[in-house]
């Protein structure tokens, strides 16, 4: 019978080579899918390190902000101060007088016009 499978087409048909096309075919297959296989790991590892650099950053950030924040409070409130050890307030140089702010509880007399040397409160 002639047809497909017979002695005849077997025998005009070259195996060897229409193995060899479909072996390279599988060959360039399989290696565009290790190729791809190896640009998604590479893919994978970029971001994974880019992760880690963004968290690095952001902690160091927040280590600086934590440490701007504080130094911000310290120099709020004189009792934390850290230089020197001293809780000593800063002071004027009037705040241990004894006679401080005197003149304001005194009441002011009023300067009077008089026309006359003897009577006028120049002359008292």
């Amino acid at each position: 019978k002639d047809g497909q499978g017979s002695t005849r087409d077997v025998e005009a048909r070259d195996l060897k080579l229409e193995l060899e096309v479909k072996e390279k075919k599988h060959e360039k297959k399989r290696r565009y899918n290790d190729d791809t296989a190896e640009l998604m790991a590479e893919l994978e590892r970029i971001k994974k390190e880019r992760a880690e650099e963004a968290a690095r950053k952001k902690a160091e950030q927040d280590k600086m902000d934590q440490a701007a924040k504080s130094a911000e409070v310290a120099k709020g409130n004189p009792l934390i101060l850290k230089d020197g050890g001293s809780f000593n307030m800063k002071r004027r140089w009037d705040d241990d007088v004894v006679f401080k702010n005197q003149t304001r509880s005194e009441p002011k007399t009023q300067k009077r016009f008089i026309n006359d040397t003897i009577r006028s409160d120049f002359h008292r």
